[in-house]
């Protein structure tokens, strides 16, 4: 297998149209259902990327990303955001956590996996 991503999000769709598209393109995906099953999922192997959603029960994307970077493992991991948020001050409230980068949804697969080849390769 790939490089290996985990993918966080609460709908199983998103979560499985991902894992399709990465798939697809050769990479191993993880896949989490909110921000603490990933952390969880994180510390048992490590990922080359994570895709998070933002809106999630129990641990939101912010504070998952904030917990990873806190992880000397994920310090320079990229965390791309992945969420139907638009709005100015919640792309800033990602980066200031330690985002790499933001897409919203709907996203058109090729789109993610560009992202995901110019981060990781």
């Amino acid at each position: 297998m790939g490089k290996r991503i985990l993918s966080v999000d609460d709908s199983t769709s998103i979560r499985q149209l991902v894992q399709f598209t990465l798939e697809k393109e050769g990479y191993e995906v993880v896949s989490a259902v909110d921000g603490r099953d990933a952390i969880q999922k994180a510390k048992g192997k490590h990922a080359d990327m994570v895709i998070t959603d933002l809106n999630m029960p129990n641990v939101d994307g912010i504070e998952l990303i904030r917990s990873l970077r806190s992880d000397p493992d994920y310090r320079f991991t990229p965390i791309v955001m992945l969420t139907t948020e638009s709005a100015l001050e919640k792309k800033d409230a990602g980066k200031n956590a330690g985002a790499t980068g933001w897409i919203v949804k709907p996203f058109k697969p090729e789109q993610l996996i560009a992202v995901v080849k110019r981060l990781i390769g």
